[in-house]
């Protein structure tokens, strides 16, 4: 009889475990803000239920109760409650309210993640790369080769490093022409781009956008960073013309390469003026200059409140337990607002200024989001810098945006409301 009870028990206990569920909340009170996309994206993988609460506690996660993923949460410090069927009931409904600005989004499955990066880069050389390691969310590697020869179509997120897609290294010629990592990068790309039967890099740079931009038209995510977003626009852009000077392809650029630009063919930026002169650091008059920024302490930007319920993408894009964040640069620090299409979406911007920070847009079944700078939590990053120890920022903001758009592409689709 002992025995039957216990049993009884035992299974009454089972299934009120599974009515429960895993709430992490994401608001001041978190204690890991980045390491809570991980567990989520786990828990996507293991075929949970998980719906991101949009708005409510700085963008919490509501998942199906789990021994591993409580266990996780424990190991990884972060902060969660276990809710019954009656305490989510009521987050629900809270959300669903038309009388608050919330909404709930059901995630569906967990993205495959790709990183665009060169041979041998380290995973401190990009935030991105930076924020999945220590995350522990999954991602592969891919480069020209792999891109060139059509594996981009087995991924659903695609995060371009860095990069210089319009062939000229960086543009860092006359800082770093005779550093032998200059060098060697150099003679790295002009050997892949002999490999795949090019004669410039140029060339097979503008390939590999233009498979890209395919990658998005046909339902791919892209998000890029710092020098990638802006260079990947300025080489669809120049895809009829020569922008490289004699150094870095070989032959004069076409001195009438300004007039030939096709801003049609570019994704988030018209209308911009090229940087010509080799010798300076600088692609184009896109990026906001260290000048017009002024000081580090007064350098911040303001993140756009969307409706949750009526537009969910970017409110998805721009979950944080911040509304205002701190500015950082790169070789792409900011973008000039009048040089965005106007049917881009700005996410964030530099109150009172013409200078915006994150975007976002639409190509075909497809997305792109562009977010200026390079690392978050690092003002000035310089070549050679040491990494950023994330564990130092468990609740940046900065890089709570970048993980934002890991989850997004796994947002069950809706029609827009009208």
């Amino acid at each position: 009889m002992l025995k039957k009870i216990v049993f009884v028990f035992f299974i009454f206990l089972i299934t009120a475990t599974a009515q429960d569920k895993i709430l992490i909340y994401m608001d001041l009170e978190q204690t890991d803000h980045l390491k809570a996309y991980g567990i989520t994206f786990h828990a996507l993988t293991e075929g949970l239920i998980a719906d991101w609460l949009l708005n409510y506690r700085g963008g919490s996660f509501l998942i199906d109760y789990s021994n591993k993923i409580a266990a996780e949460c424990r190991i990884e410090n972060v902060s969660f409650d276990i809710v019954n069927t009656s305490q989510s009931a009521e987050i629900y409904s809270i959300c669903q309210s038309e009388d608050n600005n919330m909404d709930v989004v059901r995630l569906e499955k967990a993205p495959k993640i790709a990183v665009y990066v060169p041979p041998g880069f380290a995973p401190w050389d990009d935030a991105v790369t930076l924020a999945l390691e220590y995350a522990k969310v999954p991602y592969d590697k891919l480069w020209n080769d792999e891109i060139l020869r059509g594996d981009l179509s087995e991924y659903d997120w695609l995060h371009l490093h860095h990069e210089d897609f319009t062939g000229q290294y960086g543009k860092f010629y006359a800082s770093f022409s005779s550093a032998q990592w200059y060098i060697d990068q150099q003679m790295m790309y002009e050997q892949n781009a002999k490999k795949n039967g090019y004669k410039k890099v140029s060339s097979m740079m503008l390939d590999v956008a233009l498979i890209i931009k395919n990658y998005i038209a046909q339902g791919g995510f892209l998000f890029a960073m710092c020098s990638a977003a802006d260079s990947y626009d300025i080489a669809l852009a120049a895809h009829s013309t020569d922008i490289c000077a004699q150094m870095y392809d070989g032959d004069a650029a076409d001195p009438d390469a300004q007039t030939k630009l096709d801003f049609f063919n570019s994704l988030a930026f018209t209308d911009f003026d090229l940087e010509m002169n080799p010798f300076v650091y600088e692609y184009s008059n896109i990026d906001i200059q260290p000048q017009e920024i002024g000081s580090a302490q007064n350098d911040y930007f303001t993140l756009f409140e969307f409706s949750a319920k009526y537009d969910p993408v970017p409110t998805m894009l721009t979950q944080n337990h911040a509304n205002v964040v701190h500015g950082f640069m790169g070789q792409t620090t900011m973008f000039r607002k009048n040089l965005v299409k106007p049917s881009v979406i700005i996410l964030a911007e530099r109150q009172g200024t013409d200078q915006v920070k994150y975007i976002h847009g639409s190509f075909g079944r497809g997305t792109f989001t562009f977010y200026g700078g390079h690392d978050p939590e690092d003002y000035q990053h310089a070549v050679g810098d040491p990494p950023t120890e994330l564990n130092l920022y468990k609740s940046s903001p900065g890089y709570r945006l970048i993980l934002n758009n890991i989850l997004f592409p796994a947002a069950k689709k809706k029609k827009q409301k009208t």
